[in-house]
């Protein structure tokens, strides 16, 4: 696993995305999806087995509920027959396994439904998967392919629910994408099959409680200080519960996406309530190095905007996405103890920054969260060493969960 000793207390992941293509839209991060084939297949080969077991216990299936995978050929391919066998099994219909850039999967005799789904339009595509009641997305497919974006508009208008097993989203401190390797996987079995769910659960429940009735406060060593609000805003608590009862309360399209593995909290605070300061190490934006960035937001926008060098690069950018540029987006905190930073070296980022004490600020569209702003652009900001209060009271201290 390549690493390279940078500050520990940021990473920066950008996306720009005009459209509902941003990553985890957001969508998981910038590659989302985006498994190293080869490394997969060097590594020690995974426990399917096991695997399998745990997404259908996730899923708690109920009798013919329609359960669509959506795949690339690849090393994940011995993960398919587990998975359709345990649908099977649970008295569920499975609807079969399609391409993510559509048609029939190679190698498996396609369903009548997947037959069907071949050379579809966009709107056609949209109404056929209105009637899927699980797309379980497999590593691979990106939101760029067809069927992903389709399976994306049905959650949008209000139907479905779609497991996110992207097995991908590990980052070096300098903001590379890591190939998987052995202690990626290993890292990822663990996350997946020892999360102690209910606790999990129970932890971002008790988050959301306090944080409705108070001001959450984020700062770091480098010069972040901003607070703000969630009132009465839709709090995705990513716990691993992809049962059609728990997406029947969806709030908005990210409560019916379900990541596995588990671990953050997400929340696109009142615009007006956001107040303070994101202070940057050396960033690009563009593809300019910037350094010395703070930027100053009132009411939720971006009001400020200083650097020592490469300011130009900063402004240049947020014009180019419009209102979204200077846009407040989202908070979202990673809870999952077994997703937390590994302690000894190399220093790396599981699963896109789900992990204990990790924390996400970021810039743009908010309004697949609940909230107000739209445009499309996106842009991620990890903190690695914050510290987060609930009025006062400490739920992360220096990266690390205190609560």
């Amino acid at each position: 696993m390549k690493a390279r000793r940078l500050p520990v207390w940021w990473i920066p992941l950008v996306a720009t995305a005009l459209g509902a293509c941003a990553p985890e839209s957001d969508r998981g991060g910038p590659a989302e999806g985006a498994a190293d084939a080869a490394a997969v297949a060097a590594a020690t080969p995974l426990p399917w087995s096991a695997i399998a077991d745990v997404l259908v216990q996730r899923m708690d299936l109920q009798p013919d509920e329609r359960v669509l995978l959506v795949a690339r050929t690849g090393p994940f391919d011995p993960l398919i027959p587990e998975l359709r066998s345990r649908v099977a099994e649970a008295g569920a219909t499975d609807l079969g396994v399609v391409e993510g850039g559509g048609g029939t999967f190679a190698g498996l005799e396609p369903t009548e439904f997947v037959q069907a789904l071949d050379g579809m339009g966009e709107d056609a595509l949209v109404d056929a998967l209105s009637r899927v009641d699980l797309g379980v997305m497999l590593p691979g497919p990106t939101p760029g392919d067809p069927v992903y974006a389709a399976l994306q508009e049905v959650l949008r208008r209000g139907s479905g629910r779609t497991i996110h097993f992207h097995w991908a989203g590990a980052y070096d401190f300098d903001g590379t994408l890591l190939d998987l390797d052995d202690n990626i996987n290993q890292t990822y079995v663990r996350a997946l099959s020892e999360t102690d769910y209910v606790a999990l659960s129970a932890a971002q429940r008790a988050f959301e409680e306090e944080a409705r009735a108070g001001e959450i406060h984020v700062t770091t060593p480098g010069g972040t200080d901003i607070r703000f609000r969630i009132g009465d805003r839709p709090v995705t608590k990513q716990d691993g519960d992809a049962s059609m009862a728990r997406t029947a309360s969806a709030g908005n399209l990210i409560d019916r996406e379900v990541e596995l593995p588990a671990g953050a909290i997400r929340v696109a605070p009142l615009e007006e309530s956001v107040n303070g300061t994101i202070a940057f190490p050396p960033t690009v934006w563009g593809d300019t190095t910037v350094e010395g960035l703070v930027l100053t937001i009132e009411g939720g926008r971006v009001v400020g905007v200083d650097a020592d060098s490469g300011v130009d690069a900063v402004t240049a950018e947020m014009d180019a996405a419009g209102t979204a540029g200077r846009a407040f987006r989202e908070f979202a905190l990673g809870m999952n103890p077994l997703l937390a930073i590994p302690d000894g070296e190399p220093r790396w980022i599981p699963y896109y920054g789900y992990g204990g004490g990790v924390v996400r600020l970021s810039l743009g569209d908010n309004s697949e969260l609940g909230g107000t702003v739209t445009g499309g652009y996106v842009r991620w900001n990890f903190f690695t060493d914050a510290t987060v209060t609930v009025d006062g009271e400490v739920w992360v201290e220096a990266g690390r969960l205190a609560r």
